[in-house]
């Protein structure tokens, strides 16, 4: 079983024919989830795996489940996968490669007639994303039991929809329980989304942890007035003590490098007026670090210079927390696995934090976990002009192959 390799021309041609559904005009996929595009993304992995002999189960929150059977049918299955979901200018491979590496991985076993003693499950999880509903990584954050199934199932979307309803209309509202199944482990395969392993000219990443992450959401309180009449030195402008507490956050970040991250995605002035002083703004924070006291830090610094600023222009400042995840050492037998497997096929590797969130790192509480990360161009993803090469998704899926043989055929 050494000399075992994936066919990547197969593993490129998935990837492009699941790419195709919601690709935009920029070649990237807007595949949001639970939409009608998540329906005929999930009805052509479905069909793949049926093909491949695989048994496809559903649980109550869309999560999929195809299960090659293995010698042993007591075993519990060494598992892959990831998410067919996409942000709205997303790319072909965040997420994908993922899912399809992994039915890549039980295609191949199938070429070559390898029977492995526990079963080989590929895993789809609903809205790893979160860009329609919030927060991201939700149906692996329930299968987990970090979100209550009600808390997800009343998750509403921009239009009021929620996730409940969409998980309906489409039809993948499964019957199996939640989080009713053991794994014996679990990998996961991802482009890299950053530019370490490209400028490093390596093919694999070898993925020891994943950063820590908290979310805020903030509420900047003033006075709304006309912007004529009202003297400067009165005003209880809420955008301009937002705009102070945004670039806080930039400075937050600088402060903690090398490897802090700071981010504000959301910015919502009211009334949004040209000529009405903001009375209210509303912006979200993303902060994250792979040390847990480091990422407290950033938090604490935040929170007590933004109520200076507050104080100082007279400001009604609100912050919620809206998500944390602790950081996450990956287990070290399966980041051991992911090494041998990269050393079999000559493949250049190093060692790397993730610093997205992912699937795996729920996971990671459940089950032993790991994973391979694989270049992408400049970097670039949660984008349309996200791309990797053929090559470097083949070496990973090849690692990926032997890191789940490795604990799929333990007697």
């Amino acid at each position: 079983m050494r000399n075992i390799k994936t066919d990547m021309n197969r593993l490129w041609d998935s990837l492009m024919e699941m790419g195709s559904l919601g690709e935009t005009d920029k070649g990237g996929v807007n595949r949001l989830t639970l939409t009608d595009l998540d329906r005929q993304s999930r009805d052509l992995f479905k069909r793949w795996c049926e093909e491949a002999g695989c048994t496809v189960t559903v649980d109550g929150v869309g999560n999929m489940f195809a299960r090659r059977p293995g010698r042993d049918p007591n075993r519990k299955p060494v598992v892959s996968g990831s998410h067919l979901d996409t942000q709205p200018t997303g790319g072909k491979f965040d997420g994908a490669y993922g899912v399809l590496g992994a039915l890549e991985v039980v295609r191949t076993l199938n070429d070559a007639g390898v029977e492995t003693e526990a079963p080989i499950e590929v895993a789809v999880w609903t809205n790893e994303e979160g860009s329609r509903f919030s927060p991201a990584m939700m149906g692996s954050g329930a299968f987990a039991g970090v979100f209550g199934l009600d808390e997800v199932m009343t998750k509403q979307d921009s239009d009021g929809t929620s996730f409940g309803e969409a998980l309906s209309a489409i039809g993948y509202d499964g019957e199996a329980a939640v989080g009713n199944r053991e794994f014996d482990s679990y990998f996961e395969a991802h482009i890299e989304q950053g530019p370490k392993l490209e400028a490093a000219g390596l093919p694999v990443g070898i993925v020891t942890d994943a950063q820590g992450q908290r979310w805020l959401e903030v509420t900047v309180t003033g006075v709304e007035s006309h912007a004529g009449p009202t003297p400067m030195e009165i005003r209880k402008d809420a955008l301009v003590g937002a705009s102070r507490m945004i670039h806080l956050v930039n400075q937050v970040g600088m402060n903690n490098l090398p490897n802090a991250c700071a981010t504000c995605g959301v910015i919502e002035s009211f009334p949004n007026s040209r000529n009405v002083i903001p009375g209210r703004v509303f912006f979200t924070i993303d902060f994250r670090h792979p040390n847990d006291a480091i990422l407290a830090k950033m938090d604490h610094e935040f929170k007590q210079g933004a109520a200076e600023i507050a104080e100082e222009i007279g400001l009604e400042l609100d912050i919620k927390d809206f998500w944390y995840f602790p950081p996450t050492p990956f287990d070290a037998d399966c980041v051991d696995a992911v090494r041998k497997g990269a050393e079999l096929h000559g493949h250049g590797s190093m060692d790397i934090i993730s610093g997205a969130g992912h699937d795996a790192v729920y996971m990671a509480g459940l089950c032993p976990t790991g994973m391979i990360f694989v270049p992408c161009e400049n970097g670039i993803s949660h984008n349309e002009l996200e791309r990797a090469s053929k090559e470097d998704l083949s070496a990973g899926c090849d690692v990926l192959l032997h890191a789940m043989l490795d604990r799929a055929t333990r007697t």
